[in-house]
């Protein structure tokens, strides 16, 4: 079974899926999807669209130089291979997946540094703007003191026992 890549947005086709376009100098573009192949008949460069895994690589969202991806790279001359080799293949396979997801982590880590501190820097902000929405209702009463009149203790007399009789009938 050979996995194909597809030609704009880099993403792994499978057999029988996607669109193959045959230029008229016999080069081959395989593309995934419908939304791969109409942004290559309108001449869109890969890496000016955001979705594209070229525009992440140029814009740092992705890793672009490790080790590790050269063993994804496309091979045209057929192997002949031996048993031994295969499982040793199929072994260093899953150790270089497990460096890949670790480097990979580290590179979201070292990306994400700053943007606690951004954050909050940006919620304070927003809260300073709209600090009248936040404020509780007691603290805009309290502003605005010379409109109420300032509260006077009363003392109330008690009730004297004549009045807490009961009621004859």
């Amino acid at each position: 079974m050979r996995l194909e890549k597809c030609w704009f947005c880099s993403s792994t086709v499978y057999p029988g899926h996607g669109i193959q376009f045959v230029r008229n100098d016999a080069k081959i573009f395989r593309f995934c999807r419908s939304k791969c192949h109409k942004n290559f008949k309108m001449k869109r460069n890969p890496r000016k669209v955001q979705w594209t895994k070229a525009y992440r690589r140029l814009h740092g969202k992705d890793m672009t130089q490790d080790s590790t991806f050269e063993f994804e790279r496309k091979r045209n001359r057929p192997e002949r291979y031996n048993r031994i080799v295969a499982e040793n293949t199929l072994k260093a396979i899953k150790k270089i997946d497990k460096v890949r997801v670790e480097r990979e982590a580290r590179h979201h880590k070292r990306r994400m540094v700053g943007k606690k501190a951004k954050e909050q820097k940006e919620a304070a902000k927003e809260v300073e703007q709209s600090i009248h929405m936040v404020s509780a209702p007691a603290a805009i009463l309290q502003q605005e003191s010379p409109l109420i009149l300032p509260k006077i203790k009363v003392k109330v007399a008690q009730p004297t026992a004549e009045q807490n009789q009961p009621m004859e009938e």
